[in-house]
C-alpha cells in the first residue's frame, strides 16, 4: 500500500496527466518497499536508489528476498508499503507509464512456450504497440545476436533451459526500454552465450542505458557490475559501488562476512578417502 492521502486531498493519480520520465531521476528509486507472507516477512522495508546508466547488481542467499523486491519494483507483485519510480515515474500510481521504460526478465518466467522463438519475441514486441517492420527487424537482430537464429522457427517448449532463458532475454530487449530488469539472466546459460550476453548488456548500458542483475555469483557481479546491493532476511546489509561495498576485499568475502551463516565441516570425517 502507499502512503495515507494527505487530508488537502490532491486529484488523484488515475485523474492526473500523464507524466514521463523526469529528467536526473535515477533509474530505479525504491522506498520502504515491504512484503509478508502468512506472516513471514520477505522484504523489510527496503529503500534503494539505481543510478541511471549504472549496471547494477543485486545479491544475496536464497531467500534474501531479492527476486519479491525486484516483482514489486517492476509492477508484478503489489507491495503492502512503500513506493516505486522508474526514472521517476510511480510503478502503481502510473503502470502503463512505468511499464514503457522497463524490460523484465522474471525469475521462473512462463512463457508462451507453443510459439516459436520468433513468433514469441514478434509477439513480444507487436505487444508494445510497434510496427511489423521495425519488430521484425529487430527480432531478427536479436536473435542474431543471440545466437538462436537458427532455432527461431523451433516451439519454446522445446528449448532447452539456457535457450528459454535466452529467448526471455530477447523478448524483454525488443521495444529498446530504458532500463533492463533481469532475475538470474546467467543461470543454466553455458559460458559463450553468457559471454555474448554480458557483451550485449555493456554495450548497452555505453550507450544510457540501465540493468539491473539479480545473481548467486560473486566473481561475476564483480567483474560485471558497478553497483551492487547486498540483500539478507528482507534487509539492505549494503549498497553502493562496488569497490566501496567490497572494501578491499573479494565481493564474495564482504557477501559472507555481511550475511554470515558459514557452517563448519565437522562431523563430515567419514567423507574423507584417506
Amino acid at each position: 500500500m502507499t502512503s495515507p492521502v494527505p487530508q488537502n486531498h490532491p486529484v488523484p493519480a488515475a485523474l492526473q496527466p500523464p507524466r514521463g520520465p523526469v529528467p536526473n531521476a535515477p533509474a530505479l528509486s525504491i522506498r520502504g518497499l515491504a512484503k509478508s507472507f502468512g506472516g513471514r516477512i520477505a522484504v523489510n522495508g527496503i529503500s534503494l536508489d539505481v543510478p541511471a546508466g549504472s549496471f547494477y547488481g543485486l545479491v544475496g542467499p536464497n531467500g534474501a528476498g531479492k527476486t519479491t523486491t525486484l516483482s514489486m519494483a517492476t509492477g508484478l507483485l503489489r507491495p503492502d508499503y512503500g513506493q516505486v519510480a522508474v526514472h521517476g515515474v510511480d510503478v502503481w500510481a502510473q503502470p502503463l507509464q512505468a511499464k514503457r521504460l522497463m524490460g523484465i526478465l522474471p525469475d521462473g518466467v512462463r512463457l508462451f512456450d507453443r510459439l516459436t522463438g520468433g513468433q514469441l519475441v514478434t509477439y513480444a514486441g507487436l505487444l508494445r504497440g510497434m510496427d511489423r517492420q521495425t519488430v521484425a527487424a529487430r527480432v531478427a537482430d536479436l536473435l542474431r545476436a543471440l545466437d538462436l537464429a537458427k532455432d527461431a522457427g523451433t516451439l519454446v517448449v522445446d528449448y532447452s533451459a539456457g535457450m528459454t532463458k535466452k529467448i526471455a532475454l530477447a523478448a524483454a530487449q525488443t521495444h529498446a526500454p530504458r532500463l533492463l530488469v533481469l532475475d538470474e539472466p546467467y543461470e543454466a546459460v553455458d559460458p559463450v552465450s553468457a559471454a555474448n550476453i554480458r557483451d550485449i548488456l555493456h554495450d548497452y548500458v555505453s550507450s544510457g542505458g540501465t540493468v539491473i542483475v539479480s545473481s548467486h555469483v560473486m566473481d561475476l557481479v564483480q567483474r560485471m557490475c558497478d553497483h551492487v546491493a547486498v540483500i539478507a532476511q528482507g534487509n539492505v546489509l549494503a549498497a553502493g559501488a562496488v569497490d566501496e561495498v567490497r572494501g578491499g576485499a573479494s565481493l564474495e568475502d564482504r557477501f559472507v562476512e555481511l550475511v554470515g551463516g558459514r557452517n563448519q565441516t565437522e562431523g563430515l570425517e567419514w567423507l574423507r578417502t584417506s
